[in-house]
């Protein structure tokens, strides 16, 4: 873990940017996705994985190497088989991580929000002291 950061009065642990880069880099291929939610439902061997998509064992392997690297899953050996489970610990981590970058955008909108109200209400003002003139 990183620095804390604080986002609208909210204490923040921030995630080092290694591990969000190799997160957002595992989770941006549609197969790992898939990976990831059939690991989730109990232990899956890398064989049956290979068997769910149109592409060759050793592309499976290398798509659940990254998985394995950015955290989102282990493996383990039984006999032959290696298996693979999702590790909820990471994906928490994950979900953190995104958690994380969604308050610091939440917070620039909110002062975004805030600037161009302090601008239409300086405006409105001055047109009513226009007015007035």
């Amino acid at each position: 873990m990183g620095r804390s950061l604080i986002y609208n009065h909210m204490v923040v642990d921030e995630v080092s940017d290694g591990y969000v880069d190799r997160v957002f880099h595992a989770l941006a291929d549609a197969t790992r996705r898939d990976i990831l939610r059939r690991c989730a439902e109990g232990d899956a061997s890398v064989s049956r994985l290979a068997a769910a998509y149109p592409m060759s064992f050793a592309a499976v392997q290398k798509h659940v190497a990254v998985l394995e690297r950015a955290g989102l899953v282990t493996k383990a050996r039984r006999g032959r088989e290696q298996l693979v489970r999702t590790d909820p610990t990471a994906v928490r981590r994950a979900r953190e991580a995104f958690d994380q970058l969604e308050a610091i955008w939440r917070a620039r909108v909110d002062r975004m929000s805030d600037l161009l109200t302090e601008d239409l209400d300086r405006e409105r003002t001055d047109r009513t002291k226009g007015h007035d003139k």
